[in-house]
């Protein structure tokens, strides 16, 4: 059956890669981005079935305006992807306030705006497909990325209570945590600085991996973008799916670590219970 979709961040990196699967897959798109000049040869291509339209996820107005734009081309609105945002790689001390804020604006309250814009649609339609790019580090908190992780964490729990208030109403949602794909994320995308001596063990390997794994992820877009158009059809998809055998590894490991803390706490954990009869 043929979807209507939403997708921000389209004219790069995986945000490019599914557009181009949703449409291929002969749904109907539309692709927002900064400079939507960028999706041009999508509209050669696919005439009809794309609309684009220029968006900035921090700005409300358009994204109201996005989700107009499908119902009035489209009538109606299926899989809302949000996947526009980014990650720079410095240290807590030396990112100022400045860059913490413009990366939670965009990866946090840019999905909190565009899904706000969708939601009364989809609550009238009662139905829907919501669809969180967050990230591996969204679960896990990696040295040198802590705005990009503040932000992915906060679309994790915004997501799973998504999830629980719009469940009844017939509104699916799905956190999608890719770990490494060859996309220009780590490369042009991405500010890396080593910072400071006393920080080389951590920001500063982090940095060096990310240069080095530029290029060499494990992870094939086209293939990402392929789980996620089969994940939009499925009548009871998860809450939450990994992409990349890097992601799952890392998770499970950094899991099992957790599980581990919290058994060996356990003790102290819940002796802050009034005692019995108390």
């Amino acid at each position: 059956m043929s979807q209507i979709w939403l997708i921000t961040g389209s004219s790069r990196g995986l945000g490019r890669a599914l557009a181009e699967a949703v449409l291929a897959a002969g749904h109907r798109l539309v692709a927002t981005a900064r400079d939507p000049s960028q999706l041009d040869d999508l509209k050669q291509r696919f005439g009809a079935s794309i609309l684009t339209t220029t968006l900035d996820v921090t700005d409300e107005r358009a994204a109201a305006a996005a989700v107009k734009a499908a119902v009035d081309r489209f009538g109606r609105l299926d899989v809302l992807v949000n996947n526009a945002g980014y990650g720079d790689v410095g240290s807590i001390e030396d990112t100022s306030l400045a860059d913490f804020r413009a990366q939670i604006e965009t990866n946090l309250f840019g999905t909190i705006i565009v899904t706000k814009a969708a939601l009364p649609l989809m609550r009238e339609q009662g139905s829907g497909h919501i669809i969180q790019f967050s990230s591996v580090g969204g679960r896990i908190g990696p040295a040198g990325r802590a705005p990009y992780a503040t932000a992915k964490w906060g679309v994790e729990g915004f997501s799973e209570v998504l999830a629980r208030e719009v469940g009844p109403l017939g509104v699916k949602v799905t956190i999608i945590e890719p770990g490494g794909f060859r996309t220009d994320f780590a490369g042009s995308s991405t500010t890396l600085r080593e910072g400071r001596p006393e920080y080389d063990d951590t920001v500063g390997k982090m940095a060096r991996y990310q240069r080095d794994y530029t290029g060499n992820q494990p992870g094939d877009p086209a293939k990402a973008a392929a789980a996620v158009v089969h994940l939009a059809s499925l009548a009871e998809p998860p809450l939450r799916l990994l992409l990349g055998s890097d992601a799952v590894r890392g998770v499970e490991q950094n899991d099992a670590v957790r599980a581990k803390e919290q058994a060996a706490w356990r003790d102290l954990s819940v002796s802050t219970d009034f005692e019995s009869g108390g």
